[in-house]
C-alpha cells in the first residue's frame, strides 16, 4: 500500500514554476529522509533533493540546487517541492521517497524503500 501520495503535477511552459507535494497518508514522516526522485523513459532515477524530516538537513541534485527549493510543513505531514525556472529537460515523473539513509546517500535510490506512484511534470518548450 502506498502511503506517500504525490501531487501537483502538471504541464508548464519553461520558465515557469511548479510546486509539487507529497503527504504521508496514516503514518508519519518523523525520523525519515524524503526524497523526490525524477524518471524518464529508458534511463534510471535521478536524485533531485532529500531532506532529514527531523533535523531539517537538505540535499540538491547538481542541476536543480539553483532552481528547486524542499520543503516540509509538519503540521501537515507534507513534503513540498518547489521548482523554478523550468526547462524542458526537467520533464519527467517525478517520485516521493522515504528512507533512513545516511547522510552521504541519500543520493542513491536504493536507499529508499517506500515509495510514491509519480506524479508527470512536463515542460514546453
Amino acid at each position: 500500500v502506498h502511503w506517500l501520495v504525490e501531487s501537483g503535477g502538471g504541464l508548464v511552459q519553461a520558465g515557469g514554476s511548479l510546486r509539487i507535494s507529497c503527504a504521508a497518508s496514516g503514518r508519519t514522516f518523523s525520523t525519515y529522509v524524503v526524497g523526490w526522485f525524477r524518471q524518464t523513459p529508458g534511463k534510471e532515477r535521478e536524485f533531485v533533493a532529500s531532506v532529514n524530516w527531523n533535523v531539517g538537513l537538505t540535499f540538491y541534485g547538481d542541476s536543480m540546487r539553483n532552481r528547486f527549493s524542499i520543503s516540509s510543513d509538519n503540521a501537515k505531514n507534507t513534503v513540498y517541492l518547489q521548482m523554478n525556472s523550468l526547462k524542458p529537460e526537467d520533464t519527467a515523473v517525478y517520485y516521493c521517497a522515504a528512507g533512513r539513509p545516511p547522510y552521504f546517500s541519500v543520493r542513491h535510490a536504493s536507499q529508499y524503500d517506500n515509495w510514491g506512484q509519480g506524479t508527470q511534470v512536463t515542460v514546453s518548450s
